[in-house]
Order: C-alpha cells, then structure tokens, then sequence
C-alpha cells in the first residue's frame, strides 16, 4: 500500500514549519512516501519550490493550503484545478487585504 503525507508544512510557514521543500521532498523519497500536500499558513509561498523538489525527486505534490478562519477554525484545501487555484489566490489576496499587515483573514 502506498502512503500520502497531505498536511505537510514547509519553512515558508513562519513559525510553524523548519524544513524546506528539497528536504521535505528527499526524505518522502527516502521513506517511501508517494505523495506529499504542502499547505502552508494562509499561503501558497513553498508551491514553486515544492514543484521544483517534486520534480527532482519524484515524489508526488500535491498543492494545497491552510486556510486559518476568522472564527479560529482551519481547513485544509486542495485547488484541483486551474480555475480552484485561481479562486484560491483570490481568497487569500481577499484575506490579506482584509487582515493588514501579516496577517490574512478568510472569510
């Protein structure tokens, strides 16, 4: 059976993740892991990085993102297409707007 880590966060999560994409993705590698979901904080900073790790190691990505509500609950999403990403950005260009300076509130 194959395993998926889906709650993955990277360094670009400050405070909350240590490691970066090449490392996340190396050791997923090294472990066996099929696929991994970066979703950093109210973000989607690591994709870039994580695409070019997935790459390299082949490894799956699988994009994501935590949203951090107003209410103080999360969930996690996953855009699965263009248009969900695109909707995606633009809810947490929204949110930081929303939030001021270094912080993001979804809706």
């Amino acid at each position: 059976m194959r395993y998926a880590e889906l709650q993955v966060t990277s360094h670009f999560s400050f405070l909350r993740g240590a490691s970066g994409c090449d490392e996340l993705f190396a050791t997923a590698k090294a472990l066996g892991i099929a696929a991994l979901g970066i979703v950093d904080r109210n973000s989607l900073a690591g994709i870039v990085r994580a695409w070019e790790a997935a790459k390299e190691t082949g490894v799956r990505l699988v994009v994501g993102c935590r949203l951090d509500l107003a209410d103080g609950m999360s969930i996690l999403v996953y855009p699965t297409d263009r248009a969900a990403y695109s909707g995606l950005c633009r809810l947490l260009s929204l949110g930081k707007e929303r939030g001021g300076k270094g912080k993001c509130i979804s809706i």
